[in-house]
């Protein structure tokens, strides 16, 4: 008896169709973009090209437009699609949006998806999604924006949030606040629908980063705003999921997030590597390729263990998810090694190319910049390892061996 690492040939068939979209349309649409500005002319070309192909909405299901694809084969296709930062926004599958459709979805009332979630899904508008807060940061529950009945069938918002994703770019946001302070402390608060602009809702800034900024950055939802809360009245067809859920669907919307960050930090090492490859197989140095020198080859090596380990990680987490079983120890481990493992390979791209690593004449600098977010976004490093540490303590005293906290189940 054997352990089966088969893909099924319609997933595989699907990420092939993918990968190839990715290749022959998106990466030469980043060219496009850079030489003419013109995002919404180029973002339009390519979702055409993509719902004519049938490359819409991978995760979500086929009644409701999308592909309907399983964890497995949405793992498989977003692995291909963080090759290109247009990847996702091709086939509407960016984040923060993604998320927040599933949540709609999920959660929604008829009233709700048909409004809000409807163009959403038809790719014409996005959302962004407003929980963190300054005061509280990591810690969800700590958040201090208050929601309060009107007696006329509204809710009244006060407050500020925090690095709101998108935010600049969206017109939807989706809003979590504090409805109930005397409830346990995981029923104290509650989701609202916001229609954007709302002079409720007010846009302070897009606060700056050490990320590289273009012109088309905070267009194409790449920017981090703060937002002011004031006096906003949210009717009461708009609260989702009802009152005193918002924390439960808000930890579901971000399990799928630090997948989704997984998956496509999967994708842009495997291009990082693939560049660095390129580049040590063409130049020489003191009259002997770089390929040739066992440092370099000791190096390629080091990445490539990072990304196979990557990949098992997270399809384990989609075999997992495709049974319905108990993924959350998985994923938290997953979201760092993915987070870490991201930056050692453009890092090492970058060390491979040299000076040509360290300007914009590749995408790896840029890249690099980004990805320090990802030791901190959907949780930082260090909550998620307290969260898997106490669960190893938990195992143990529960089963006399941390195993099952460890992958156990896999033997």
């Amino acid at each position: 008896m054997s352990i089966d690492f088969e893909i099924p040939e319609e997933a595989k068939a699907m990420r092939e169709r993918v990968r190839q979209f990715v290749q022959d349309e998106c990466i030469p649409a980043e060219a496009e973009l850079a030489k003419s500005q013109d995002y919404k002319g180029v973002l339009t070309a390519l979702r055409a090209k993509a719902r004519a192909q049938g490359l819409w909405l991978p995760f979500i299901p086929v009644d409701h437009g999308g592909m309907g694809l399983g964890p497995l084969a949405n793992a498989l296709v977003q692995m291909e699609l963080g090759q290109s930062h247009l990847g996702a926004l091709a086939m509407n599958s960016q984040g923060p949006d993604d998320a927040t459709m599933l949540t709609l979805l999920a959660h929604g009332s008829d009233f709700q998806k048909e409004k809000y979630l409807k163009p959403l899904l038809n790719g014409d508008k996005r959302v962004c999604y407003s929980m963190t807060e300054k005061a509280a940061g990591a810690d969800a529950t700590g958040m201090q924006t208050r929601a309060v009945r009107d007696g006329k069938g509204n809710w009244v918002l006060n407050g500020e949030k925090w690095f709101s994703s998108a935010a600049s770019a969206a017109d939807i946001a989706v809003v979590m606040a504090m409805t109930s302070p005397d409830a346990p402390r995981h029923r104290r608060y509650s989701t609202f629908i916001v229609e954007l602009p709302n002079p409720g809702y007010v846009i302070k800034r897009d606060i700056a980063t050490m990320a590289s900024e273009g012109p088309l950055s905070k267009l194409m939802g790449g920017g981090h705003s703060e937002i002011e809360i004031k006096n906003l009245v949210i009717p009461d067809e708009n609260l989702l999921g009802g009152e005193g859920n918002g924390f439960n669907m808000g930890q579901h919307r971000l399990a799928y997030g630090r997948l989704r960050h997984g998956m496509h930090n999967i994708a842009m090492a495997q291009r990082a590597l693939d560049l660095a490859t390129a580049h040590v197989t063409q130049r020489s140095t003191f009259g002997k390729l770089l390929s040739e020198r066992q440092g370099v080859q000791w190096m390629l090596a080091d990445c490539a263990s990072e990304l196979y380990m990557a990949r098992l990680m997270l399809l384990h987490i989609a075999y997992k998810a495709e049974k319905g079983l108990d993924l959350r120890q998985e994923n938290s481990i997953a979201k760092v090694f993915l987070a870490h493992m991201v930056h050692k390979v453009v890092d090492t791209a970058i060390q491979l190319h040299g000076a040509l690593g360290y300007s914009h004449d590749t995408p790896l600098a840029r890249w690099y910049t980004h990805i320090r977010s990802q030791r901190l976004v959907d949780g930082p490093d260090e909550v998620h390892r307290w969260t898997v540490g106490r669960n190893v303590i938990k195992a143990y005293q529960q089963h006399g061996t941390t195993a099952s906290a460890a992958g156990g189940d896999l033997l």
